[in-house]
């Protein structure tokens, strides 16, 4: 294989993440955009297009075209299944990479845990009803998404607290209560779930020694000391126009820490506005640049978030049945003029903390689906970078830039 071999076969898989990239940045900007800026946000972005993709794949007409459109899928259906197919591998490929890298750590006397990644995919469909064929052989074959029948119709609460436990075991007790006791009831006919828990070491860890109360402004009139870690080396650095990226890397570089700190002068509200998804993925391959770091310990754990209303008002009506009789899964299960499926609900959950070691998030979504039967630059000076007033952040899978979680800091306390 020729020396320009390698560099072509990354710019093949680049290209062949980059529909399922530009999706999940964009939707997860715009539902960012939605929450508003004045208090802290954190979604995933990957969780919630997979549920959502895996859905799009059941449905059919106007309904299939308005969710491609919403969605910002491309008209290459098979095209964008197969590029969230291959993020979900090289995810899991970068994750057992860094397996070899703790064990050799350990094996020179140092500690080292591997990073952790678990992406969970399933269909909770009740028995009985008619799905498809291809919709539940293309969900298992591509997005590793195996069916399991259920009995919604005697058993709503039973199933829903299965379901739930399911979600807790594969966040490892992170996401609890993702469908609340008004998420599933007797009409219930499938729900589509995504989990994923992600355990990432540093690259470098931050000394536990360096951690310090520093002043973090929630405006420029106002400080609150917080823990701040502190750090010095060959980080990814940018000066971009009205901000400063930085990219601090988990253990084997190939997923990463992104953050987004507004200019002093400038605004969290206009680098929201103006941030794009072409953006987020640029910002993914910063030069390398000695920077000394200072970023405040995070723990954030918003409530449970109902993304229909969300999703409704960026145009993806007819999914949600509305106007009535408008809602078409002939794809997913047949549609038939008084037993159709809808949406009824997208329910998200999300959790993060970070602190000197690393980065643990999780996060999971449910799209459950109801029957319907009547009418519903480096430098030789190392750059100082003080995150210390609201910013924006993701943690990014570097090659292809696609945001596995993204959030907004106002408050870190």
């Amino acid at each position: 294989m020729g020396a320009g071999a390698q560099p072509a076969v990354r710019a093949e898989l680049n290209a062949r993440l980059q529909p399922a990239s530009t999706a999940i940045n964009t939707l997860g900007l715009e539902l960012l955009a939605r929450s508003g800026t004045d208090a802290n946000g954190l979604l995933s972005p990957y969780s919630i297009q997979t549920a959502l993709a895996m859905t799009w794949a059941g449905a059919a007409g106007v309904t299939h075209d308005e969710m491609g459109r919403v969605l910002h899928y491309p008209p290459d259906e098979a095209a964008f299944h197969g590029s969230m197919a291959a993020l979900r591998e090289a995810l899991e490929t970068a994750a057992a990479r860094t397996v070899q890298m703790a064990a050799r750590a350990r094996e020179s006397g140092r500690a080292g845990d591997p990073l952790s990644l678990s992406v969970a995919n399933r269909l909770f469909g009740q028995t009985g009803y008619a799905f498809r064929r291809p919709f539940l052989d293309l969900t298992r074959d591509l997005y590793a998404a195996p069916f399991e029948a259920v009995d919604f119709e005697s058993h709503p609460d039973r199933e829903r607290q299965s379901i739930n436990r399911w979600v807790e075991e594969k966040t490892r007790d992170r996401i609890r209560e993702l469908i609340p006791p008004d998420g599933i009831d007797e009409d219930t006919r499938l729900v589509l779930v995504n989990a994923i828990h992600l355990q990432a070491p540093w690259q470098e860890p931050f000394p536990e020694s360096a951690t310090r109360p520093a002043p973090f402004y929630l405006n420029p009139g106002k400080a609150i000391d917080v823990p701040t870690l502190r750090r010095q080396g060959r980080l990814g650095f940018a000066q971009r126009n009205g901000y400063r990226a930085v990219t601090v890397p988990y253990l084997g570089g190939e997923v990463q820490f992104l953050v987004l700190l507004p200019d002093a002068n400038g605004s969290l509200s206009e680098l929201e506005r103006s941030l794009t998804a072409d953006q987020l993925v640029a910002d993914a391959e910063l030069p390398l640049t000695e920077v000394i770091l200072h970023l405040p310990k995070l723990k954030l754990e918003p409530p449970l978030l109902r993304l229909g209303q969300e999703l409704r008002a960026l145009g993806m009506t007819t999914a949600f049945d509305e106007p009535r009789g408008s809602a078409d899964f002939d794809r997913m299960a047949p549609r038939r003029p008084n037993d159709y499926l809808c949406i009824s609900e997208v329910f998200h959950k999300t959790f993060l903390a970070l602190d000197e070691k690393g980065t643990e998030a999780a996060a999971a979504t449910a799209v459950v689906m109801m029957r319907v039967t009547s009418i519903a630059a480096p430098t030789p000076d190392p750059v100082e970078v003080r995150v210390d007033r609201p910013f924006l952040f993701a943690i990014q899978h570097r090659a292809s830039g696609a945001c596995l979680f993204l959030g907004r800091v106002v408050d870190p306390r």
